[in-house]
């Protein structure tokens, strides 16, 4: 599986699922779950390393603000939810969140979630597991895909050093004037609005 094959999958999924965005990502799961699963164990486990790859690359600290601005707060585990929610709204969400976190101010959900005073936009933990379903349907083994999965990346011991070096610089979420400054849209959207 490539990346035009991976993007093709998540958008028809969400194609499947259409504007439903009350359930914490779990409808375009299971949609993603289903189109996985009529694939090959091996475009599973492609399908979760480029998944891997592209959570990676978010894992940067000014993508975690926007995490902390949309969600009221964001712990670990909340981020990589958030990171998977991006990569759920599709190939042109993620790459202006790559481009600019702070062009999530544009975003439908976003944009509601603000209104609204919602802080479950864009976290979509089900996303995460959709892979290791998919291979449990296919293989009918429960274990079989972090044993799989963990023969592929023995090469990728130290990712995730590597990856903190990349994170860009690290700032205080708490200072909202910091904020204001490397978020401004989105600040406008979540701080300002509660002044």
């Amino acid at each position: 599986m490539d990346g035009d094959e991976f993007w093709a999958l998540v958008e028809s999924a969400g194609a499947d699922v259409g504007s439903r965005t009350d359930d914490d990502g779990e409808a375009l799961a299971a949609a993603l779950v289903r189109r996985l699963a009529a694939t090959s164990p091996e475009s599973i486990l492609e399908f979760e390393e480029l998944f891997d790859q592209l959570q990676g690359a978010l894992y940067r600290w000014d993508v975690w603000a926007a995490a902390y601005l949309i969600g009221g707060g964001c712990s670990d585990d909340s981020f990589m939810d958030f990171r998977a929610g991006v990569i759920a709204q599709g190939r042109g969400w993620y790459e202006r969140v790559l481009a600019s976190p702070d062009g999530l101010a544009d975003h439908p959900l976003v944009r509601r979630a603000a209104a609204e005073d919602d802080d479950g936009a864009l976290f979509a933990e089900s996303v995460n597991y959709v892979a290791g379903e998919a291979y449990e349907q296919v293989t009918g083994d429960d274990d079989a895909f972090d044993a799989a999965m963990e023969a592929r990346q023995q090469v990728a011991d130290g990712v995730d050093a590597a990856r903190e070096a990349d994170m860009g610089e690290d700032f205080d979420f708490d200072d909202d004037d910091e904020m204001r400054r490397r978020l401004p849209r989105l600040a406008a959207l979540f701080l300002d609005a509660d002044d």
